[in-house]
Order: structure tokens, then sequence, then C-alpha cells
């Protein structure tokens, strides 16, 4: 399935689905709350775990090391940060997802581990020959 399709008719789809039930059980001002308070709660810890992914990242380059974790790691508070501004409930719960660090580290965690079998799957491509050699002189 195209991933375009799943983002921007399936996902606005769920999203206003999930506010519709939700503002039936709750009521319509308790959900535009509900939506505004997700969002400043979780750009207050985006801002947080950015930071400390800043301070670590500070900490491996003075140690001479790269800081590979810590840059996919403020990308994906990056990312959390965007789907908390946007107004829904599974944005806001696959946001904060991705700020909580053992769920971030279970998700890359996944992530490499399918990448890695992808590449295994190609290397183990062989390929069989044999080199025959045909020296002849040219005179």
């Amino acid at each position: 399935m195209n991933p375009f399709f799943l983002i921007f008719i399936c996902l606005p789809a769920l999203e206003i689905y999930l506010l519709i039930e939700v503002g039936g059980q709750v009521g319509a001002l308790n959900t535009v709350l509900l939506i505004f308070f997700t969002a400043i709660i979780g750009l207050f810890f985006a801002k947080y775990q950015g930071l400390q992914t800043l301070k670590a990242g500070m900490v491996n380059l003075y140690q001479n090391r790269t800081p590979i974790y810590e840059i996919v790691s403020g990308a994906s508070i990056a990312l959390a940060a965007f789907l908390l501004i946007i107004p829904g409930f599974f944005t806001d719960f696959i946001g904060f997802l991705l700020l909580i660090p053992f769920t971030r580290k279970i998700l890359f965690k996944l992530t490499l581990r399918k990448k890695a079998t992808d590449n295994d799957k190609s290397r183990n491509k062989t390929i069989d020959a044999e080199i025959i050699e045909n020296n002849k002189d040219d005179l």
C-alpha cells in the first residue's frame, strides 16, 4: 500500500474518528481542552528530552566519539514534537511513544534489526564463477 495514501487519507480519517468518539464520551469542550493539554505537556517534555539529548551529544563529542544515537534520538524527538502539535489523539500517542527513551530505544532496535536482515539477504547472493586465463602472445 502506498505510504502517501496512509498519511494523507487514513491518518486524518482515524484522527477525526477518534475525536468524534472521545468528544461523544467526554464532551466537545473537554476534548478541545484535552488536545491543547496534550500538546502543551508534550512540547514541554520534547524540549526537556531535546536538551538532555544535546547534552549527551556534547559529552560524546568531547570524548571524541560519534554521537550517532543522539543524532537519531534528536531527530525522533523533533518528529515527536511535530506529531504532538498536530491535533489528534493517535498522533499524540505516537509522539509520546517517541518521547519516552525506553520505547525510543526499542523502536531503534526494531528498525535496525529489520535493516540488518534486509542487508543480510542482499549480501548472501553469491555468484560462482571460474577464471580462465587465456595468455596468448600477440607477437
